[in-house]
């Protein structure tokens, strides 16, 4: 999948991540080698699965991050655990968050920590899927999605678009970008929204 992603927007969106970051649901690891590693001061994984330890191990070791990247087992609505971590409301400066909120129990209640824990004026970076505009296209999405849900793991018929602007108040909501493919059952909404100050 890291092939793919390099052939998408995904490489130049974790670069923007810059400061004290929190990297929403990091799974393997696929996005350690695009930090700009001159542009981050520290990394916070925060990972539901502790069986990915392993495997973000090995690549913080080979992409020189191990000093400046820490695996936190536990789900960013752990408020007590990310505080005794240091993560509290108005702390991070960017969250970079691809491929996550369709996977999530609750992508609102996600949205909205989310949006406490950035600094007025952070980065809320991501790369999601969700609902199609296309009516034949959502049909498809609805029918494909109990199966989907079940095999692969994410949900295709959340609107996270909705998710992420009702997380909180942001400087420029319009700079969201819609790729247009009306016929993916995984249409892509990517950005970098700033938090209002």
């Amino acid at each position: 999948f890291i092939a793919f992603e390099d052939t998408t927007i995904v490489p130049s969106l974790v670069q923007a991540a810059s400061g004290v970051v929190l990297e929403l649901g990091p799974g393997p690891g696929n996005q350690i080698h695009r930090y700009d590693t001159s542009l981050v001061n520290y990394v916070y994984g925060v990972e539901p699965n502790p069986h990915f330890k392993d495997d973000i191990n090995a690549k913080l070791e080979k992409h020189g991050l191990g000093d400046r990247y820490k695996l936190i087992a536990s789900g960013i609505e752990d408020s007590d655990v990310l505080r005794k971590e240091g993560i509290t409301e108005g702390s991070l400066d960017a969250v970079l968050c691809i491929q996550v909120l369709c996977a999530v129990k609750d992508p609102k209640i996600v949205m909205k920590e989310v949006w406490k824990l950035l600094k007025p004026g952070g980065k809320f970076i991501f790369w999601e899927h969700g609902w199609s505009r296309d009516h034949l296209t959502t049909v498809a999405q609805v029918f494909s999605n109990p199966a989907w849900s079940t095999f692969v793991g994410c949900h295709l018929t959340r609107n996270v678009l909705a998710d992420i602007l009702n997380g909180g108040e942001w400087e420029n909501p319009d700079d969201i970008e819609e790729p247009k493919d009306p016929f993916s059952c995984l249409p892509r909404i990517q950005g970098v929204l700033i938090k209002k100050a």
